[in-house]
């Protein structure tokens, strides 16, 4: 069967404009309510320890089991994706996280949150897989890099504004309306999406041609693109198949998922730990909640000063490069900051390492998709977060032993020396995937990557 809608070598030509930045907005929103979500988690916990109505061990629990919801959405993500559709994955997610945070505003009791709380991580997880995987299909090897740098920005500024609105609702109101402004926002972003069009580098590949074709027409019409594409830039023609789950483990693609999966726990483990953790060892050095949130949102402006350095910098030095750079970054900046003693270097200080760690966690978590094709792209995200999502269970247990034991210091150059030992694997084993079609970079296929033709690709 011939390959007649090409859409992956259509797409990559399209000229940045309107369609883009729809795309950009409409998955950028998303990911800004799962920050906001997620986020709110450091300053509700420390408002709750303040008041008693949770604990330290209780607070462990609930972000344990945050992450272990994060680590079923990542996985479930992934397959619905290239099972049923990009579409019908990233609906399906916002509407479960955005349901139970409006729930979680009513818990009678710290232990029902974390059961609430529970069903909201599952759809959470399924965002970030959603969002870099839908940005790096749609938009031109080009302008990827910025792509992704703005769509962290989107998102990071999630994370620095739930710093923002907690500081003011939280005192005033308590914590329960910072749940209700994340369920209110993300079912918001559920209706606007409905807009959103299926991938056709998705619809070509599961064999529904005529879907693609009509979607590819209307994306090149929004975009002004009237001319046929050459036939010389055409792809050669690929008949559609199903590929199995084993395919990331077989001897084409093992060394791309481990690489994957490593990047992905680290880049995880570094971001929550500092960003979830810092107003509760505020708190327990003293701080007040007002102060110690005060202090932690002023650092997190870092979650927008990061990915926007990224947009820029990104398609000029290349992906590979820049996550080396960033992450010894990470590792220094780390390494001095337990030994400040100015309240404005380590204002300063914590703000360009959050920045560093924003930027390492963008290179991560979008390059991981450019790394699969298109027929399991979602699938091997998928799977590289929820291995990262899956370290992360343990380690608010692991954070608060080390804070215990050494104090902050500990638990900052404990990061610091994953950060050092992602940098070396990548100088070792990196992939560069800037300025390159996705296509190009797919791996050469074998035998074990093909299964039996799908059955037919279930249309929603």
């Amino acid at each position: 069967m011939g390959n007649k809608v090409n859409a992956g070598a259509r797409l990559d030509r399209l000229p940045i404009g309107a369609f883009h930045t729809r795309v950009l907005w409409l998955v950028g929103l998303g990911m800004f309510f799962d920050s906001f979500d997620n986020t709110l988690s450091s300053s509700v916990l420390a408002s709750m320890l303040k008041s008693g109505w949770s604990t330290l061990q209780l607070n462990s629990i609930f972000m344990s089991v945050t992450f272990v919801g994060l680590t079923i959405g990542a996985a479930l993500a992934g397959w619905l994706s290239d099972r049923f559709g990009r579409r019908f994955a990233y609906q399906f997610n916002l509407a479960i996280f955005g349901g139970m945070a409006l729930v979680s505003a009513f818990a009678p009791s710290m232990y029902w949150l974390i059961a609430f709380r529970f069903i909201m991580g599952v759809g959470m997880g399924a965002e970030y897989v959603m969002g870099y995987g839908l940005i790096i299909e749609f938009v031109p090897p080009t302008h990827r890099g910025r792509y992704l740098g703005l769509l962290a920005l989107i998102g990071g500024s999630g994370v620095f504004i739930t710093a923002v609105v907690a500081t003011f609702i939280i005192p005033w109101l308590g914590w329960r309306p910072m749940f209700v402004i994340g369920g209110i926002g993300t079912l918001w972003v559920w209706w606007m999406r409905r807009h959103l069009p299926e991938s056709p580098r998705w619809l070509e590949r599961v064999g529904r041609n005529a879907e693609a074709e009509e979607i590819m027409q209307a994306i090149e019409r929004e975009a002004g693109v009237t001319t046929p594409l050459p036939p010389a830039q055409q792809a050669p023609a690929k008949e559609p198949h199903w590929v199995p789950l084993s395919t990331l483990f077989s001897r084409p693609v093992i060394r791309r998922t481990l690489l994957a999966i490593v990047v992905n726990v680290i880049c995880l483990f570094g971001s929550y730990s500092l960003t979830g953790w810092m107003p509760t060892f505020f708190v327990k050095q003293g701080m007040s909640v007002t102060h110690s949130l005060g202090f932690s949102a002023a650092m997190m402006g870092g979650w927008i000063a990061g990915p926007l350095f990224l947009s820029y910098i990104s398609d000029r030095i290349g992906r590979r490069t820049a996550i080396v750079m960033f992450a010894v970054f990470c590792a220094c900046l780390g390494a001095i900051y337990p030994y400040l003693t100015s309240s404005v270097m380590i204002v300063l200080c914590g703000f360009l390492l959050v920045s560093a760690v924003a930027i390492f966690l963008t290179l991560g978590l979008g390059m991981t998709p450019e790394l699969f094709p298109t027929e399991y792209r979602f699938r091997g995200g998928g799977v590289a977060q929820m291995f990262g999502r899956l370290g992360l269970i343990g380690s608010p247990f692991i954070v608060l032993e080390l804070f215990n034991r050494f104090g902050i210091t500990g638990v900052v150059f404990a990061i610091s020396g994953a950060y050092l030992f992602i940098a070396f694997l990548i100088v070792v084993a990196g992939i560069e995937t800037s300025q390159q079609s996705l296509e190009a970079l797919e791996p050469e296929e074998s035998a074990d990557t093909h299964g039996a033709l799908p059955q037919a690709a279930p249309r929603r």
